[in-house]
This record gives structure tokens, sequence and C-alpha cells, in this order.
């Protein structure tokens, strides 16, 4: 289907250019959500007389943009979660989730305003992008952790699994006697015959 678009829409173009997208994307996405007209001559016509508004418009809404921007940039968000021993979360942080850790902190944004291609389902610190705007982004940390104080640590960098793993095999050390007296350990050989010449 052939659209005109009414803002940059990433890997497609910007405001007012004429591309082919497949239907499903245009018919439930793009035209639903105003961003997108279908290129048809009533519209073309449409766009061009609005054509400065729809610019003044988008102008408007991405200094807006970047004014949030500013105040966003370089944020960190705290997400204290329940997790296995490996780091594996019991569920997973969505855009939901950051949204409203976002929304606590001050920021009001929208959990589509979150490009998080995939929950996050394991502890650490990623980076996750912000789009306010079609051309204003920025990223954000999220520092998710089992506790505040291993949120602290991995801020500071600290690998906290690894940390923990180094932990474990160090505690796992056997104690050597001298005196303690040799044993023998049976083999399956060994044991076999025995047991032939019990059966008999």
């Amino acid at each position: 289907m052939q659209i005109i678009l009414l803002e940059r829409i990433e890997k497609l173009g910007a405001i007012g250019d004429v591309v082919n997208v497949k239907n499903g994307y245009a018919r439930n996405f793009l035209l639903p959500n105003g961003k997108a007209l279908r290129a048809n001559e009533s519209n073309r016509k449409v766009f061009e007389a609005n054509r400065e508004k729809i610019e003044a418009q988008n102008a408007e809404r991405r200094s807006a943009a970047e004014k949030e921007a500013k105040t966003l940039d370089g944020v960190t968000i705290q997400l204290i979660r329940q997790a296995s021993n490996t780091g594996q979360l019991y569920g997973s942080v969505s855009a939901r989730d950051l949204a409203e850790a976002l929304e606590a902190d001050g920021h009001k944004i929208a959990k589509n305003q979150i490009v998080l291609n995939r929950p996050i389902k394991a502890i650490g610190v990623q980076d996750v992008k912000v789009a306010l705007h079609p051309e204003v982004a920025v990223t954000v940390k999220v520092n998710v952790a089992r506790s505040p104080e291993e949120a602290e640590l991995q801020a500071q960098g600290v690998d906290v699994m690894a940390q923990m793993f180094e932990k474990d095999t160090a505690s796992f050390t056997e104690e050597y006697d001298a005196n303690a007296e040799p044993g023998t350990i049976v083999t399956d050989e060994e044991a076999a015959p025995a047991a032939e010449g019990e059966a008999a």
C-alpha cells in the first residue's frame, strides 16, 4: 500500500515521503495512529495544503522532546527483583515496568516510547533506548538487582554474578589431613567377580 508519512519513521522516511508498506502495517499501525495517510489524489492535496502546519507541529513536538531528553539523558533506574542463584529473574522486566519506574522518578514516559526488543530476564545493568520523538532518542541505564546493596555494586561496575561464583568455588575446599589412613576404592571390575561368587 502506498502511504504519505505525516511524521518521520525510522527505516521508512521523513514527513511528506510517499512510501510503499505492507497492507497490515499501514492498516493496523500507521493509519490508526495518525502517522500516515493513504496516498490517493485527495489526500495528497490535503497534505500539501496542511504541510506547513504539520511540519510546524512536528517541530514543536521535537523541541519539547529535546527539552525532556536533557532531563532524561544518563538517568539510571534501579529495579529490585527476585532472581535465582544464576541471576535469572523470576518473571521479567517489561517496557511497562520501566515506564512506571521512570514516572516514579518524575519523568512522564509512555510505555510505547521505550524501545525494548525483548523483556529483561536477568540481573545486571543494561542500556535501554527511549524514543521521545521520531527524531529524538536518549539512552537510560536500567540496573536490575536482587537487593539495594547488589544494585550499588553493579552501579560501580562490579560483576555480581562472577563474584558470587568465585565465592562459591572458594568455599568448596577440602581439608587435608596428613594423619588420615589411605582408603581403598573398589573399582567396578573388582566388585563384579564378588557379586558373581555371591550368586553361585
